[in-house]
């Protein structure tokens, strides 16, 4: 690990370098994908339910769509004006910013417009709560933990690019190096 942000891993031709959080949202969003599409996302209850303070027209929103995020994992409700308490989140999430992750869905489902299921904007939804509870930049990984994101990441589809677009690695053929 270098910098505590990338992974470099030697491959049969070269380097690999890994952008961690970039693969590991990858990784979670197509898990998120799969789930939904086979039996729905498992939810994780919260032990202590969090208040996340909004404005009271983006409480409203997410209040509006409490059914479709709730099939997306995410359970919450109104909270007093201008908030939500969020009691589930999605279990694959593990260790999530419930509060970030409630505030860029806000602002998400405002750029939808009202007429659009949220069903429709799968791939942003899921995307944001991914990269949310994705591994960070700076966060030390140990042998085992790298290894096994480098294993999944030759399993898993699209794994080459984070749901925003970025590579989530580069290659550096022997021939180039030498």
């Amino acid at each position: 690990q270098v910098h505590e942000t990338y992974i470099v891993a030697q491959s049969e031709d070269g380097l690999v370098i890994v952008d961690q959080h970039a693969a590991h949202e990858r990784l979670v969003y197509e898990r998120m994908k799969a789930m939904l599409a086979d039996k729905g996302i498992n939810r994780q209850l919260l032990l202590l339910p969090e208040v996340v303070e909004l404005d009271e027209a983006a409480a409203q929103r997410l209040v509006d769509r409490a059914e479709e995020l709730a099939e997306l994992g995410l359970v919450l409700e109104a909270f007093g004006d201008g908030a939500v308490v969020v009691r589930e989140v999605p279990a694959l999430l593990g260790e999530t910013d419930v509060q970030g992750l409630v505030k860029d869905l806000a602002d998400e489902v405002s750029d939808f417009g009202e007429a659009l299921a949220l069903k429709d904007k799968l791939a942003d939804v899921c995307g944001t709560m991914a990269c949310h509870s994705s591994i960070r930049a700076g966060r030390r990984l140990g042998g085992p933990e790298m290894n096994a994101l480098l294993r999944e990441m030759e399993h898993t589809p699209h794994a080459g690019q984070c749901n925003h677009g970025r590579p989530t690695y580069v290659t550096i053929k022997m021939t180039d190096i030498e």
